[in-house]
């Protein structure tokens, strides 16, 4: 191999050889596409809520081709299915930065999946965007966080049952895993700090998918007896909402009796379901259909044409990967490149408009600012909008209300660039993720 290697040095030909790889990797670089990782359950008990942001991951993709892409390139999807497996979310993600060399994904819907993923992309130093509200607790240079933090959505939620609702006591509801535990845990804490009692809260964990609401309803209206007024509030997640919606209908659970104010059930969820045992129950998102903005309507449309499809309905996850995905497309054209260093400093700063009529920020804590709704289940399976905040909100990635946190910031521009920071030591790394 040694004298092959002398004889072409002799010839001349290794250098002609070298340049004519240098020069076909030239081209196959002016040709390639940016791919982009689409990584959402199509399968599993999580496809009731994630199937349709893989479709509109398509649609924006589509748009921007159409536009000429970005860097003088088309975008290309690569979509895979972890398929409700949390696990399977970690193997899928490694393959479309390693195998299929995407510029960045967009994904995941639960925390646990997120988290399952979140080494891998700090690893492999990949971009993640995370469309759907979460317990906070974290702040990754990796991850762009584009929904809700849980002030901007699950304390002003039970703020307005407070003030408006006059609840007294609160039952904590959900799946069990990181997301509800940690948003509950929050909560709790937020409602002692505003002087409720240990004996007004009830908390209750169930698991995914679960179908059996029975014993779980008849809990929930006992311990709205005791002579102030109730309030559900729910981080149940993924198909298991509608029995338990059902279950609160067979049980004569109505919205003006014991209301439930739900964080993963939007239009998505309601489509196609007898939504009467829902009525008058309220739901907290930074984004309905329903909303009443020219940028919203012209969304609706080009989502009902792109599906062929009167009857998709649009929600507020889909809004994050919208904002999303035009502050990725912002950030690759000031960079004017799609590697992730570069695109991960030029996210900061970026604004884009939102569906709500307003603009969405990218904040050094790597999530965007949103405004806050309220909105009341109605029979089409659409939200009545009863309250809103009258701004954006920025969102807190360490909460305030819990020991360890509280003394916490994140800031990704340098020469901070820490996702923990503690203000009172001074020193990064105060927490763990």
């Amino acid at each position: 191999m040694a004298s092959f290697r002398n004889w072409l040095r002799g010839t001349g030909l290794a250098a002609a050889a070298a340049a004519a790889l240098l020069t076909g990797a030239h081209d196959a670089q002016a040709q390639a596409t940016i791919k982009v990782g689409i990584l959402h359950s199509l399968s599993g008990t999580m496809a009731i809520s994630e199937t349709t942001l893989k479709d509109v991951m398509l649609m924006l993709i589509e748009e921007q081709n159409k536009k000429g892409g970005v860097l003088g390139k088309k975008l290309e999807a690569v979509v895979v299915d972890p398929a409700s497996n949390w696990p399977l979310f970690a193997e899928k993600a490694r393959q479309l930065i390693t195998v299929d060399k995407v510029a960045a994904v967009f994904g995941c819907w639960t925390s646990v999946s997120r988290k399952s993923v979140l080494p891998v992309f700090e690893e492999l130093n990949s971009i993640l965007f995370y469309p759907v509200q979460y317990e906070g607790e974290e702040s990754s240079k990796n991850v762009f966080y584009t929904g809700a933090a849980p002030n901007q959505q699950a304390i002003p939620a039970v703020d307005y049952l407070a003030k408006e609702e006059k609840v007294q006591r609160w039952v904590l509801a959900g799946t069990d895993y990181v997301y509800p535990r940690t948003t509950n845990k929050i909560l709790e804490a937020y409602l002692k700090s505003k002087g409720v009692k240990d004996e007004d809260i009830m908390i209750n964990y169930t698991p995914f998918g679960h179908s059996d609401w029975q014993n779980i309803v008849a809990s929930i209206k006992k311990f709205g007896t005791a002579g102030k007024k109730t309030a559900v509030v729910s981080t149940i997640n993924g198909d298991a909402n509608v029995p338990f919606y059902k279950e609160l209908g067979n049980q004569g659970v109505k919205a003006t009796d014991i209301p439930v104010v739900a964080f993963s059930v939007g239009e998505e969820e309601l489509a196609g379901i007898d939504t009467k045992p829902l009525l008058g129950h309220l739901a907290a998102w930074n984004y309905f259909q329903s909303v009443k903005s020219a940028d919203n309507t012209a969304f609706i449309a080009k989502w009902k044409a792109f599906t062929k499809n009167q009857k998709r309905v649009t929600n507020d996850p889909m809004e994050a990967h919208v904002i999303g995905f035009a502050m990725w497309i912002k950030a690759i054209e000031k960079a004017g490149t799609t590697d992730p260093k570069a695109v991960i400093e030029a996210m900061i700063g970026i604004s884009v408009p939102n569906l709500t009529g307003g603009y969405s920020a990218m904040m050094p804590n790597h999530h965007i600012t949103k405004p806050v709704l309220i909105g009341e289940v109605k029979a089409d399976g659409q939200f009545n909008v009863v309250w809103q905040t009258k701004g954006t909100v920025v969102a807190n990635e360490w909460s305030p209300y819990l020991e360890g946190s509280k003394d916490l910031i994140a800031d990704w521009r340098s020469p901070l660039s820490c996702g923990n920071f503690n203000v009172k030591t001074g020193k990064c790394g105060g927490a763990s993720k």
